[in-house]
């Protein structure tokens, strides 16, 4: 009788532990997986403005204030971009000037926190750049996705994919310079972002299922005139971006990719968005086996999509060391082992997503001297 007690107690016991262990997990995966679209990444801190006048702005200094480049700032009802540090300008040791462009919104007050994005505008291509667009729908399994559609003459679209913590908003940081070259434009929205259809879990599969939203966007350019498709994605847009290319039906109609900061390493992506919004460090593996299991990602489908010895279109692959997000050693790899194919834009002193904002003109002379043999 001791000894059946004894066991019941002890099966108790792992179960309890057990239990514990799967509710832990959840809670972990939910850091990562329901990160809130058009929030911050690890790596943008919190920014207190000091001061405003004029063209100049003066923020706390830090690794992200000094950061090269053009950049939005984003706070509570502002946004605002800034420019390159103005080492010239007097300014106390602890903070840093920057070049103000232009603020909307409330406007910028003193005592204002504020945190550095890669999303420079605010609204559609007509509002943010006086850019002729339509309002589209897109058909896709899990119902229309909304997406902005910029005409152009050529018969080779660029559909753009946005990545984590940025809206169909950030691709229009390139915007006017694919329209000046007279390539229709297709910004997609999916799954899991504001007016379109929620994901059946509710969870981020970190491209593993929103790619096939993008080849909703595929068959809809070739069904309205599109001949061939580039897909220019960041982050996990990325991914998609090769996912689509190993997957989809269309995939003969896609005539090149362009990356930035591909996430190619699902689970160190996962584990540091989880870190980053505060899960103990004893509960990151736990996050990535609940990942797992609660969303079906595996690392081999992945794997299989960005496999150099399959990919077949001339790729473009902009990353840098500096980002936290998605590591860029896979980037390297995949650019060392199809270099007849592959291209890497290598761009130091750059978070993730931010390869265009480190320096705009050197990431268009890339992108042009790339998407010219496609035009």
């Amino acid at each position: 009788m001791r000894a059946a007690t004894a066991t019941a107690a002890a099966v108790t016991t792992l179960l309890g532990v057990g239990a514990a262990a799967i509710a832990a997990g959840r809670y972990a995966s939910n850091a990562a997986l329901k990160a809130p679209v058009g929030k911050p990444l690890p790596g943008d801190p919190r920014l207190t403005v000091h001061e405003t006048e004029g063209d100049r702005i003066t923020l706390t200094r830090s690794l992200a204030s000094l950061r090269p480049g053009t950049y939005g700032l984003a706070g509570s009802g502002v946004h605002a971009v800034v420019g390159q540090v103005l080492d010239h300008v007097p300014h106390a040791p602890d903070t840093v000037v920057r070049r103000l462009v232009r603020v909307t919104g409330d406007g910028l007050e003193r005592g204002d926190k504020v945190r550095l994005t890669p999303q420079l505008h605010s609204g559609a291509p007509a509002d943010a750049l006086g850019i002729d667009h339509a309002e589209v729908l897109v058909p896709g399994e899990l119902g229309a996705l909304p997406a902005w559609f910029v005409p152009g003459a050529r018969t080779t679209w660029v559909i753009t994919v946005h990545g984590l913590g940025t809206t169909r908003e950030h691709p229009l940081n390139l915007l006017e310079f694919l329209h000046s070259y007279q390539f229709p434009v297709l910004d997609l929205a999916y799954r899991g972002d504001a007016g379109a259809p929620r994901p059946p879990d509710g969870l981020g599969h970190l491209g593993d299922s929103e790619w096939r939203d993008l080849d909703a966007a595929v068959r809809h350019a070739v069904r309205h005139g599109a001949e061939r498709v580039v897909v220019h994605g960041w982050s996990t847009g990325a991914s998609m971006a090769l996912y689509a290319a190993a997957n989809s039906a269309l995939r003969d109609r896609i005539s090149g990719l362009v990356l930035d900061s591909p996430v190619l390493d699902w689970q160190t992506t996962l584990r540091t968005l989880a870190a980053a919004r505060r899960t103990p460090a004893v509960l990151l593996p736990l996050a990535v086996r609940a990942a797992q299991g609660r969303t079906g990602l595996h690392g081999d489908r992945l794997l299989q999509a960005a496999d150099p010895d399959a990919l077949r279109v001339p790729t473009l692959i902009f990353h840098g060391p500096d980002d936290i997000i998605a590591p860029w050693e896979p980037s390297q790899e995949l650019a060392a082992r199809r270099p007849e194919l592959v291209s890497l834009h290598p761009v130091p002193n750059a978070p993730h997503a931010a390869m265009w904002n480190a320096g705009p003109t050197r990431y268009e002379e890339a992108l042009r001297r790339f998407l010219t043999p496609l035009m």
